[in-house]
């Protein structure tokens, strides 16, 4: 028998990867990796070949999460030379990633006890974030002590009400950042 070629394998890997994406943020913690693999239309092997355990594979889609956002903000954000409407495409875009994968957000805390990026994707959100703080002290959207913790202090709390459905999150938005702007 022979083994697949390596586009194949990458082919396969992403697969399951998107696959376990989508079933998790519908179904949450219930999903198994033998479903994945069904749904994926590959093996329970190949799935444990680039996932060794359920840990990895929610580590890996983790990650994939927070690249996409970080993208997003690149792409998006930082671009923008309004930084008051950057931010607010900022924190919605975190809120609607929450909202709609409600069921990933749970996956991934109840493995790792926490939503919050890590590692060099986490630094990377850091850096960006302290690059719009930077440009907002400067331009005068924020106020002069506003720093990237308090950015991420309102990204994580956008991200626990968007995830757990409290209140209206767009709206806390809204007034988080008219508080963060200068008096």
């Amino acid at each position: 028998m022979s083994r697949p070629s390596r586009a194949d394998a990458e082919r396969n890997r992403l697969r399951v990867l998107e696959v376990a994406e989508e079933l998790f943020a519908e179904r949450g913690d219930a999903v198994q990796m033998a479903e994945v693999a069904r749904a994926a239309g590959v093996g329970v092997g190949t799935v444990y070949r680039h996932f060794p355990n359920r840990q990895a594979l929610v580590e890996a889609i983790t990650e994939q999460r927070f690249v996409k956002i970080l993208a997003f903000v690149e792409q998006h954000c930082l671009p923008d030379p309004d930084i008051h409407q950057a931010l607010v495409r900022f924190l919605t875009h975190v809120g609607e990633v929450h909202e709609q994968g409600r069921g990933l957000s749970g996956v991934i805390e109840a493995t790792f006890g926490s939503t919050a990026p890590r590692g060099e994707v986490g630094g990377a959100l850091l850096a960006v974030g302290e690059t719009l703080v930077r440009r907002g002290r400067a331009d005068g959207a924020l106020r002069d002590d506003v720093t990237v913790a308090d950015l991420y202090m309102t990204v994580g709390a956008v991200a626990i009400l968007s995830r757990d459905a409290i209140g209206d999150w767009r709206r806390f938005v809204d007034i988080t950042l008219d508080g963060l702007r200068p008096r």
